[in-house]
C-alpha cells in the first residue's frame, strides 16, 4: 500500500483561503505516489470558516477537521493536528498560502532520502515593512543567544515530520508548547529548504509586533534557563561596581568633604531599582510557567471532529 501522507493546517479565520489551499494540496499530491489526508483545525473561528470545511469534508473523504472550543492559539491548534495524524509523515502548513504547497514534492524528495524532518527557511520577504523585518531578525538573535536551542532565521512551522518524529514530539508533555523549538531539540536527521514566501491569498496576518515579541518572550523562557542566569550575572556584575564606590566615600569622609551628588544618587537607585523588577520579572515568568505546569491543563479541548479517534 502507499505510503499516507498527513497535512495539518491550523486555522483561524481563514474562510476565503481554505477552498484554495485545500485544491492546491490536491494538485501537488493527487497524482503523486502517496495517500494524503487533509486535517485542518478550527481554533476557535468566528467567520464561517468550520462550515467551509466541514461541506468541502462532506464531499471529500480524505478531508478531516477538529473543531476546538474556543481560541486556544496557534501551536496548541498545530498541537492537535500533529496528535492525530497518523500518516506515515505527517506536513503542517498555515492556512494564509504563504506556505506554498508546490514545495512537498522536494520535501517528500528528502524524506525518502532518509531524513527525518524535513524544515523550511524562508528567505528575506521584501514586501514586509523594514520594522517587521528587523524585528523577525532581532528575534532569532535573541532566541538564540539566551536559549539552548539555535534556530535558523526565517525557519517557522512549515516542515515534515516523519511518523518517529511525531510519535517522540507527542511525549512531550508542555503545558504552552513551542513547537518549532521542540522540533529542533527533537534531534533526528534534518535538512533545511529555502524558499521564498508566497504572499497572502486573503485576510490580514494574526500576527503583529506585539503578538511575535510575547513569542519571542514565549521561545526563550520555554527553551532555556539562560535569562536566570544572566539574571545572576547581572547581579554579581552591579554588586562588584558598587563596591569601587566604597574607598571613594571612605576618602571624602576622611578629608571632611560632604558627598554630593543627589541627582546621580537618584539616578542609581531607580536604575537599580528598575534592575530589580527585571530579575523578579524573570524569575516570576518561569514561576507562572511552572505554576502552570502543575495544573496539567489540556493544550485544547475539542467541541467536535469527524475523525473517530479524536472523538
Amino acid at each position: 500500500m502507499n505510503k499516507l501522507v498527513s497535512v495539518v493546517i491550523p486555522a483561524h479565520n481563514e474562510a476565503e483561503n481554505i477552498a484554495v489551499i485545500i485544491d492546491r494540496i490536491e494538485k501537488v499530491l493527487a497524482n503523486s505516489a502517496y495517500r494524503f489526508e487533509i486535517i485542518l483545525v478550527d481554533d476557535g473561528c468566528t467567520d464561517n470558516t468550520l462550515q467551509i470545511i466541514k461541506d468541502l469534508a462532506a464531499v471529500k473523504k480524505n478531508v478531516f477537521y477538529i473543531e476546538f472550543s474556543k481560541n486556544f492559539g496557534h501551536q496548541p491548534a498545530l498541537k492537535a493536528g500533529l496528535d492525530f495524524a497518523h500518516g506515515d509523515c505527517v506536513i503542517s502548513l498555515d492556512a494564509d498560502l504563504q506556505h506554498p504547497p508546490e514545495l512537498f514534492e522536494q520535501m517528500l524528495e528528502k524524506w525518502e532520502e532518509g531524513f527525518d524532518i524535513v524544515y523550511t527557511r524562508r528567505k528575506e520577504d521584501k514586501s514586509l515593512s523594514l520594522k517587521k523585518r528587523k524585528f523577525s531578525l532581532y528575534f532569532y538573535k535573541l532566541l538564540n543567544s539566551l536559549s539552548d536551542v539555535e534556530l535558523e532565521p526565517g525557519t517557522a512551522d512549515f516542515r515534515l515530520l516523519d511518523q518517529k518524529a511525531v510519535t517522540a514530539f507527542r511525549a512531550f508533555k508542555e503545558n504552552d508548547p513551542f513547537i518549532r523549538g521542540l522540533v529542533k531539540l527533537l534531534g533526528f536527521k534534518q535538512y533545511a529548504i529555502d524558499y521564498i514566501p508566497d504572499k497572502r491569498f486573503s485576510g490580514a496576518s494574526k500576527y503583529n509586533l506585539k503578538k511575535m515579541r510575547s513569542l519571542a518572550l514565549h521561545g526563550v523562557t520555554s527553551l532555556s534557563v539562560k535569562p536566570l542566569h544572566t539574571a545572576v550575572y547581572l547581579g554579581f556584575t552591579f554588586s562588584f561596581i558598587s563596591l569601587l564606590y566604597i574607598p571613594y566615600v571612605l576618602y571624602a569622609f576622611y578629608i571632611g568633604k560632604e558627598v554630593s551628588g543627589w541627582a546621580s544618587l537618584i539616578m542609581t537607585v531607580a536604575f537599580f531599582g528598575g534592575l530589580q523588577l527585571i530579575i523578579l520579572g524573570i524569575l516570576g515568568i518561569y514561576i507562572g510557567k511552572m505554576f502552570m505546569q502543575t495544573k496539567n491543563r489540556p493544550n485544547y479541548i475539542i467541541r467536535s471532529t469527524n475523525l473517530k479517534e479524536a472523538e
